[in-house]
């Protein structure tokens, strides 16, 4: 039997089946805030049957933006224009979360695929921070060392954004601990060279996304989930890897993190990805495995009998299906007939709805 379209519980959120769409930039956020091309990519997918909605990477401090057109949420008058994205999702039956993040030594780019270099401040940029003054790569501007100052502000903007979250009324929320970002440059040894208590050995490394879980599930109310998407390997010998992200998952999943979300790469520019139809799964099923925490399989995942196969085998609880709902935001109605499963539709497109598709 088909189990893609099983619920899946999370404290009190309880997700209508184990299809999820994750956090993917679209860069149309000239002031940070949600446009109406947001509201419109976003609502068009919440209508399409994917149980969780994930918005894409919102920035928790202006420096923290990938570039200059990514959406924030380090102000309150961001919260309204997410408000109405949340508020529209719940009302189809789609739990729509937000990703909180910030760059780091990746900031300051161009938008979208022109992102290759960082930008002079002439043309919009701004000055990077990071672990250590290690660039990203050769085209990558030299970051400020941060100090213990700043890991304590970047403490506090993640839990000052996950209040704004709440505020906008998301039930669920995901740390952004992957791709290279601020939180995954602290874990890996390629970005982090410090020789205080943020660097160096295993326990160092981890500190400050521990202490990033700590601070915002104090504030997260206890009955919601929250989530944390990490890189599981750099793919490059001495940087993070597998082995490292179970141990932290662990560790992650006594400070009540309710899932992960499996990815992999992002640290540096010229890693070798054996990029493939489901690439990272196996990721996924060994941190299910012996971490003991709920994972969400994400990567070139695009047919309904793979993606149910996933779940039904248990390498993942949850698959996050990325551009595939790009070109076909309604994937999820198309799978559900594809694996003889009856969904929900929207009332409004009940006349294109297959015989024997739609659930009472």
């Amino acid at each position: 039997m088909a189990q893609l379209f099983d619920p899946l519980q999370l404290r009190d959120v309880l997700l209508a089946n184990r299809i999820g769409i994750p956090p993917m930039c679209q860069y149309s956020a000239p002031d940070s805030l949600a446009s109406d091309w947001h509201f419109v990519h976003y609502g068009s997918r919440a209508v399409g049957g994917a149980a969780l909605m994930i918005i894409e990477a919102t920035a928790v401090a202006p420096v923290g933006r990938i570039s200059g057109f990514d959406l924030g949420l380090w102000d309150d008058q961001q919260i309204a224009p997410l408000s109405r994205i949340e508020r529209f999702a719940a009302a189809h039956g789609c739990v729509a979360a937000i990703q909180l993040a910030h760059a780091g030594r990746k900031a300051s780019v161009a938008a979208g695929g022109l992102g290759t270099r960082t930008l002079r401040e002439d043309e919009g940029g701004w000055k990077l921070i990071a672990p250590s003054a290690v660039a990203f790569g050769d085209d990558y501007a030299l970051p400020r060392e941060m100090t213990l100052a700043d890991i304590g502000d970047v403490i506090a903007q993640f839990v000052a954004s996950a209040r704004r979250a709440r505020a906008a009324g998301f039930r669920l929320i995901e740390l952004h601990g992957a791709h290279g970002y601020l939180l995954h440059q602290f874990l890996s040894p390629l970005a982090n060279q410090r020789s205080d208590a943020y660097g160096g050995s295993f326990e160092n490394r981890t500190r400050l996304i521990r202490e990033v879980v700590t601070a915002v599930r104090a504030e997260w109310p206890a009955n919601l989930p929250l989530f944390v998407r990490l890189s599981a390997t750099d793919w490059v010998e001495g940087g993070w890897d597998i082995e490292q992200t179970v141990a932290v998952c662990r560790e992650l999943r006594k400070l009540g993190v309710d899932l992960i979300n499996v990815s992999t790469g992002g640290i540096i520019p010229t890693a070798k990805i054996p990029v493939g139809p489901g690439f990272q799964t196996e990721f996924a099923e060994r941190i299910r495995r012996d971490a003991a925490i709920p994972t969400a399989a994400v990567g070139l995942i695009t047919s309904p009998v793979q993606a149910d196969h996933i779940v039904r085998s248990g390498q993942a609880d949850l698959v996050r299906v990325g551009r595939e709902i790009l070109r076909s935001p309604y994937w999820p109605l198309a799978a559900a007939q594809a694996l003889g499963q009856a969904t929900p539709w929207p009332v409004q497109y009940l006349r294109a709805a297959p015989a024997g598709s739609v659930a009472r």
